[in-house]
């Protein structure tokens, strides 16, 4: 398809994906994307489905087709995991990901034959670096960042790892999950297509829970041991990577291994400066600077250049010294603005020079994936697409879940709420809790 003319099966399956918090902006280079990864008839399917999990009943009944045909057609779909599966309370549940974390990076997170992966990356790396509209919305477009940076916790300090939450530890995640899935990564693996990956590991991409159960079922990443995630943990900090996982404290989805050449996110937060893609750690490194002799290894190790070597006076000026000529060394000069707090820097300072302190301000972590959803879809007026799908009122579970989260937001979050939404109901409720 070259151009967006038509009301034609990829077209109605991009309006779909855009009842998301996150979404895709529509572009000639995103129908292209979707034709590669659905076939005309699943675009047709999919953009049928709720964007909330639902049932092989209920697709059956969008469909117009039996419960064992909407289930092998729902099967097929999970294979190329353009849909997740998991079991709630006995019964087989199914959920579209978004376009990120999900099925973009799911067509990418195995070698496959089945699609053309070389065009599909030139695809994404036209979407994300050149057009760049669908990454400003991505990681920009609210104050609640889809992900989130671990710090790396072989650097910390013993003070620091007395006040560092269980939650801000990835191998804390990597314990409390059910399930681990290990995968390829998606920017190595894209980069590679385009000439242009780095020599860091690509078996370190880690899905957690019912997403690495449905991924490792239908082939999209294999199930290992805490072991082995911890492994991976260990393989990634030794290659300077960044962790980036899921942004709530209670069981993330995700954890990511991000180099700075090829990872989206840090690549949106070298070229948009100051704004923050993601979400940062709790800490920031600070320079003891008689102990820092210049050398560079931070500055070229940091993933998103918020180092630099400058130039300095070697000692300050008084009033004996003044006019006198100093002598002039190297230093470190850290850019607190946008640095993320991983902790890369304290790896590769041969001097010791570098040490974690708390941030000023507190980060604020969503609790839960619902958390974020309804906190997004407030900052970015889109709440209704969580409460009303295919026109049709949400269940009772599902509002419920949506109200206990709005209940706990701050009062400027809630009458954002309470405007989007429009309801007497949703306004008595805030009302009744003051």
């Amino acid at each position: 398809m070259g151009h967006i003319t038509t009301k034609a099966a990829h077209q109605t399956l991009e309006e779909r994906i855009n009842w998301f918090t996150q979404g895709a902006p529509a572009t000639t280079t995103l129908y292209k994307i979707l034709e590669v990864l659905y076939s005309e008839e699943e675009a047709r399917l999919v953009s049928l489905l709720p964007v909330r999990p639902f049932t092989v009943k209920k697709a059956a009944a969008l469909w117009g087709v039996s419960e064992l045909a909407a289930e092998k057609a729902l099967d097929a779909l999970c294979e190329k995991a353009l849909l997740l599966d998991s079991c709630y309370e006995g019964v087989r549940q199914f959920v579209m990901p978004p376009p990120m974390a999900g099925f973009f990076e799911f067509a990418l997170m195995r070698i496959r034959k089945d699609i053309d992966q070389k065009y599909l990356s030139e695809l994404y790396f036209q979407y994300m670096n050149v057009e760049e509209d669908y990454i400003k919305d991505l990681f920009f477009a609210t104050e609640t960042k889809l992900g989130r940076v671990f710090v790396q916790e072989p650097v910390l300090s013993s003070d620091n790892a007395l006040h560092i939450l269980d939650y801000e530890r990835a191998s804390h995640i990597l314990r409390e999950a059910k399930y681990i899935g290990l995968g390829l990564c998606y920017c190595r693996h894209k980069a590679s297509h385009l000439g242009q990956a780095c020599d860091a590991p690509w078996d370190v991409c880690l899905t957690l829970d019912n997403v690495a159960d449905s991924l490792a079922r239908h082939g999209h990443a294999r199930l290992i041991s805490i072991e082995e995630g911890l492994d991976a943990l260990e393989r990634s900090y030794a290659s300077n990577l960044v962790q980036i996982g899921e942004n709530v404290k209670e069981h993330p989805s995700f954890i990511c291994n991000c180099c700075g050449c090829c990872c989206e996110a840090l690549q949106a937060a070298r070229r948009f400066g100051p704004l923050q893609p993601v979400s940062t750690t709790g800490f920031i490194p600070k320079l003891m600077v008689e102990a820092c002799v210049g050398c560079g290894l931070c500055a070229k190790a940091c993933p998103i250049q918020a180092i630099e070597i400058k130039a300095v006076s070697a000692s300050p000026e008084t009033p004996e010294t003044a006019g006198a000529t100093k002598p002039i060394r190297s230093k470190a000069v850290i850019n607190e603005e946008i640095c993320l707090g991983c902790g890369v820097c304290l790896r590769n300072c041969p001097s010791n020079a570098l040490k974690l302190e708390k941030r000023p301000v507190q980060i604020i972590t969503p609790v839960n994936s619902t958390h974020r959803f309804v906190a997004q879809a407030i900052e970015k007026g889109t709440l209704q697409n969580l409460i009303f799908d295919n026109q049709a009122f949400a269940s009772h579970r599902a509002m419920a879940a949506v109200l206990a989260v709005i209940l706990k937001l701050s009062p400027l979050q809630q009458i954002l709420a309470s405007k989007q939404f429009k309801s007497i109901y949703l306004e008595k409720l805030l009302a009744s809790k003051k």
